[in-house]
């Protein structure tokens, strides 16, 4: 059993939840997932059985989301999940104050990460030492956000706006969230979070738990973004069983196919094949 599920991660489950859950489901012990989503968050979370969780890493990293922004709140997750810190009513702010502050947060920015995420400290998870009461000063980190398309925005004493945001791997929707406010004086956290796309999954695509079991998607679906490389079979055999094949093409991590998908390779800089992951091997 290989392939990939594109599951909608319901509401209240973790990504390590859903895991369990299709374990349970296909009777398969050998599952993954790419993009891990916070417990309130749902929409999209590529799962990958069999030999497809070594396809993970190659994965196409761009994700999408539809984003609520509530203003006049922080919290200690950035999230409505953690507990409030600040509450105060801001309703003389407006989409035209917020439209202003967008543009600080597209491109190439550096952003901190929440203090309550899986990130790594010294071996720790910010979560685990957030929750043991210990302040961490959390590096920033580089990410880019494609587009930021406002979608509503509802006035009020606690105002909220909706987001379409098209952005890289690694980026928190939350510190978005948390940052905006920050920049407008009037404190914001994250109120809702749709992932409706990751890793060239879509939305419109996904499956509910309750769907399960259903038919696996093809494996090479997966990494079409990758460049193909068709070799011959003698080429092929000799690629499966570890060779370096010269071919003089451009430099990059590509999909080597023969008639069928064979795995992952690069092409380093001199133009020469290395395999990095037999999926297929020729016998």
């Amino acid at each position: 059993m290989d392939g990939f599920l594109n599951l909608n991660k319901p509401f209240g489950f973790t990504s390590h939840d859903c895991v369990a859950k299709v374990r349970r489901i296909l009777g398969t012990k050998k599952v993954g997932h790419a993009g891990t989503l916070d417990p309130a968050a749902t929409g999209v979370l590529p799962i990958a059985i069999g030999r497809a969780t070594r396809l993970l890493q190659y994965l196409h990293h761009d994700k999408a989301y539809h984003a609520t922004i509530r203003f006049g709140v922080t919290t200690t997750t950035d999230d409505l999940e953690g507990e409030i810190l600040t509450q105060e009513a801001v309703a003389n702010l407006s989409l035209e104050n917020v439209q202003e502050k967008l543009s600080l947060f597209q491109g190439v920015i550096e952003q901190i990460p929440p203090n309550y995420s899986a990130i790594q400290i010294d071996g720790k998870r910010l979560y685990d030492l957030a929750r043991a009461g210990k302040t961490i000063e959390v590096p920033a980190r580089t990410v880019e956000i494609y587009s930021l398309k406002v979608l509503d925005w509802r006035a009020g004493e606690f105002p909220e706006l909706d987001l379409e945001i098209a952005c890289g791997s690694g980026t928190y929707i939350r510190s978005i969230a948390r940052d905006l406010g920050a920049e407008l004086g009037t404190g914001a956290t994250l109120a809702k979070l749709l992932r409706t796309e990751s890793n060239g999954f879509l939305l419109a695509d996904s499956l509910r738990l309750e769907d399960l079991p259903a038919p696996l998607m093809n494996s090479e679906h997966a990494v079409l973004h990758l460049p193909e490389v068709e070799v011959d079979e003698i080429i092929a055999r000799r690629w499966c069983q570890g060779q370096k094949i010269a071919l003089g093409l451009a430099a990059g991590i590509v999909r080597v196919k023969c008639d069928r998908f064979l795995g992952i390779g690069e092409v380093r800089e001199d133009g020469v094949l290395v395999p990095k992951m037999v999926y297929e091997p020729i016998a």
